[in-house]
């Protein structure tokens, strides 16, 4: 296939007068850093021709890039920083490096659905191999996460490069007082499913991986659920290792504008309020500053509210557990999402990931007491109510956006209005930001959940989060809260794998036999939030949302009308106030008129009616 070279197509987006030899070396090093015999690299990416103009850039960050000469150069430097390595390569890179370097262990947490290993480098300068060595040395742990939409696979090279600086250059003095978890690829399988045409929005690499796993389900909207194995690796690495901030490395899509680097986490209102303080007065700072030092321009987390007309404002984002942002939220793990621009070069975007991790080790190091404070004052709070849904607002400030200018026009094409981002910076002054942070459905912190036995996937998957739970060894009778749904809305289409469900929700008090083998939840534990945000069926990420309990709906016992009539003519007979009830429903003409309706009424009053039917078998303690 013909390839429109990138000056070409750049000099149809801005100006005939643009010379092609202005561009064509954007993506090489800066003249100080050049050799002579580095490798001739292409000047486009196949999609080029179809994407918006961007900015020529170079920036201080480009002396980190290695001579193809340097021994230790990593394959994104050796072509051209174009490409990024397959699995295989980069996991012979990973492994020659490890084996070069007493500060590094490499282990597997886990195997995909096709059988690969899914690697997590440990650096430390002690070297150590498992969690409990690690802990040992009590410096905080930071987490880096690569590749969960393997497609978006910039933080892969960053961590390379930053690894093999600190073991084979000047930079080990970052691992004094912090250690370094990098998964380089988390979903390994997606990303061997590679093509220089996948991710169409995306400006390289040349080849990219697949935005899903090999079962084609999303991990960043697996977090709560966590159906696919990839995942549970990933909460079980969590659990074990325990690390103080998690770095979750992403390339975003949608509108244009001037941020290279965008970063987010969760909100002031949200569930771990100490964390957000640390993230943004502290870790903000230090991370925006040095991105803007060399030669970056961070901005956080962007979102428009139509990415037609930048006029109606941004979107400030309060997210669900389904999230890695909002689940490190709900269980009081400091987490960073890192959306790199997908309209920035390849290199561009590795070079300001690269300087974001090394500033992170940096920061944590120089703050880890106030970082550790913070997760532990959220940790053991426990508020007497949690709100689980939120509704939007205006926020009391609006916000200076460095943007792209851009023009509309009748497509004829499709009919409908199109931007066309003209690749020129321009600052739209205090746009309205808008956010979920007004408080909708609360409800009060019981001191305890029961779990009936039988209920064992979501047991398993509350034991999978690392939420504690005891075994009731007596049978027992408790007052306990119980709902009850009504008016069920299942989804009409499948939902990453799943049949979500909402419903009304009402709920009485009873006296309640609770039978041996029963499980507890206490909410007064370190994840007792996470715990009510996935027990409690009105909260977006429950596992009731999830479909985990949608067995609840289906009806299994009847009973014949011919039955129901002599039964229901009895029940007349012998309770006037059922009557008197009755009475008053068939003021409502459309029950009147409807008999199947009159003898469920009758059946649903009856000792026979299947009590558990639209009954959630999750109970709340009553304190």
């Amino acid at each position: 296939m013909l390839r429109q070279p990138l000056a070409l197509s750049l000099i149809s987006c801005i100006s005939l007068a643009v010379s092609s030899n202005l561009l064509a070396n954007d993506d090489l090093p800066l003249a100080s850093n050049h050799s002579d015999k580095q490798p001739v690299i292409a000047n486009d990416y196949i999609n080029d021709a179809i994407l918006p103009a961007y900015i020529p850039w170079h920036g201080n960050s480009e002396q980190l890039l290695k001579s193809h000469e340097h021994p230790w150069v990593t394959p994104f430097e050796l072509e051209g920083f174009k490409t990024s390595p397959n699995y295989d390569d980069t996991v012979a890179w990973l492994e020659k490096l490890v084996d070069s370097s007493p500060m590094l262990h490499m282990q597997s947490i886990g195997k995909s659905p096709q059988g690969r290993d899914i690697w997590m480098i440990v650096a430390s300068k002690q070297g150590a191999t498992n969690a409990a060595e690690l802990n040992q040395n009590r410096k905080p742990k930071v987490l880096v996460q690569a590749g969960i939409h393997s497609g978006e696979i910039d933080g892969k090279d960053a961590g390379m490069m930053l690894l093999r600086d600190i073991t084979q250059g000047d930079k080990a003095a970052l691992l004094d007082d912090v250690n370094l978890l990098f998964i380089p690829i988390l979903s390994v399988d997606g990303h061997e499913r590679s093509s220089e045409f996948n991710r169409v929005n995306q400006r390289g690499p040349v080849n990219m991986g697949w935005r899903t796993t090999a079962t084609n389900l999303n991990l960043n909207r697996d977090y709560a659920k966590a159906d696919a194995p990839e995942m549970q690796h990933l909460l079980r690495t969590i659990n074990i290792w325990q690390p103080d901030l998690y770095l979750d490395v992403h390339v975003t899509d949608g509108i244009d504008y001037q941020y290279d680097v965008t970063f987010g986490y969760n909100v002031k209102q949200g569930y771990s309020p100490n964390s957000f303080d640390w993230l943004e007065n502290i870790y903000r700072v230090e991370v925006e500053a040095e991105l803007t030092k060399q030669g970056h321009i961070p901005g956080p987390l962007v979102f428009a509210m139509d990415n037609g007309d930048m006029s109606k404002g941004l979107s400030y984002w309060n997210p669900s557990a389904r999230y890695s942002n909002g689940y490190g939220d709900a269980r009081h793990l400091p987490t960073v999402l890192i959306e790199n621009h997908s309209l920035k070069p390849f290199k561009q975007r590795v070079l300001g990931t690269y300087v974001m991790l090394e500033q992170t080790l940096k920061t944590v190091a120089k703050h880890a007491t106030e970082l550790k404070s913070a997760i532990y004052s959220d940790k053991y709070q426990h508020p007497d109510t949690l709100t689980l849904t939120w509704k939007s607002e205006l926020q009391p400030q609006g916000w200076d956006f460095k943007g792209i200018s851009y023009t509309t026009e009748q497509s004829p094409i499709s009919g409908a209005e199109v931007v066309r981002w003209s690749g020129k910076p321009t600052l739209y002054e205090q746009l309205p930001v808008y956010g979920n942070t007004k408080a909708d459905i609360s409800v009060t912190r019981p001191a305890a959940y029961y779990i009936p036995a039988q209920w064992t996937k979501v047991i398993d998957t509350l034991a999978l989060h690392g939420v504690r739970m005891e075994v009731v060894e007596k049978p027992m009778t408790l007052e306990l809260e119980h709902y009850r749904f009504s008016e069920p809305q299942f989804a009409l289409n499948a939902y990453e794998s799943r049949q979500t469900v909402k419903a009304k929700v009402s709920s009485t008090v009873k006296t309640t036999d609770i039978a041996a083998g029963t499980i507890k939840v206490n909410t007064a534990q370190p994840l007792g939030r996470l715990a009510m945000l996935l027990l409690e069926p009105q909260a977006p990420d429950s596992l009731f949302f999830w479909g985990e309990f949608n067995t609840i709906f289906t009806r299994t016992e009847y009973i014949e009308g011919y039955a129901v009539e002599v039964m229901a003519a009895k029940m007349l007979e012998q309770q006037p106030e059922l009557k008197a009830e009755f009475d008053k429903a068939l003021q409502d003409e459309a029950f009147a008129n409807d008999p199947r309706a009159r003898l469920s009424w009758f059946y649903q009053r009856s000792p026979y009616y299947d009590k558990q039917y639209q009954a959630y078998p999750v109970m709340r303690s009553v304190d």
